[in-house]
C-alpha cells in the first residue's frame, strides 16, 4: 500500500467475488436438489418476501455509498467518510452485498443455507480487520477509531 493513499478498491472485489459465488452456486444446487433442501413450506411468503426486502436494502446501501457518497473520490482524496450512509455503517458496500446474498439465500428457502451469512460475516469480519480497518486505523489514526466505536462494520444501529 502506498503510504499517502489508501487503496480504492482494497480487498473488496476479492471478497464480493467470493460471497457472491459461494451464494450462487449454492443456490443453484439447491434449485437443482444436488445440496438436499429443507423447507419450511409454511414460511415460503415469509422467506420471499424478506429475501426482498434484502435485496432491495443491498441495492439501496450501494447506491448510497457508490453513487451517492462518491467513496472512489473521497479515498483518492484520503478523507474519512463519516458521513451519508457512512454515519450508518461502516462498510455499506460489503454490507450491500452481504445483504443481497442474503436475500437469495432466503429466496432459496433451504434452510441448510442459512447457515451461509453466518459465515460470510465472520469471514467479511476477519477479512475488515486484518486489511482495510488496519489501513483505516494507520491513516487516520483516533479519528477512525472514534468513528469505528459509533457505528457498525456492517448492520446499523438500531438505537
Amino acid at each position: 500500500m502506498d503510504e499517502n493513499n489508501l487503496p480504492t478498491f482494497g480487498v473488496g472485489p476479492y471478497l464480493v467475488l467470493t460471497i457472491g459465488i459461494i451464494t450462487i452456486t449454492s443456490s443453484i444446487f439447491s434449485y437443482y436438489q444436488i445440496i438436499p433442501v429443507y423447507k419450511v413450506n409454511e414460511l415460503n411468503i415469509v422467506f420471499l418476501i424478506f429475501g426482498i426486502i434484502f435485496i432491495i436494502s443491498g441495492i439501496a446501501f450501494w447506491i448510497q455509498a457508490v453513487l451517492i457518497s462518491k467513496i472512489d473520490r473521497e479515498v483518492e482524496n484520503n478523507k474519512l467518510v463519516t458521513t451519508g450512509i457512512y454515519a450508518y455503517v461502516r462498510h455499506p458496500i460489503y454490507a450491500a452485498f452481504f445483504y443481497i446474498a442474503i436475500g437469495l439465500i432466503l429466496i432459496s428457502q433451504n434452510i441448510i443455507l442459512f447457515i451461509l451469512p453466518v459465515l460470510f460475516w465472520a469471514f467479511l469480519t476477519v477479512a475488515m480487520i486484518k486489511t482495510e480497518e488496519k489501513w483505516l486505523i494507520e491513516k487516520f489514526g483516533e479519528d477512525y477509531i472514534d468513528y469505528s466505536k459509533k457505528v457498525n462494520r456492517f448492520l446499523p444501529k438500531v438505537i
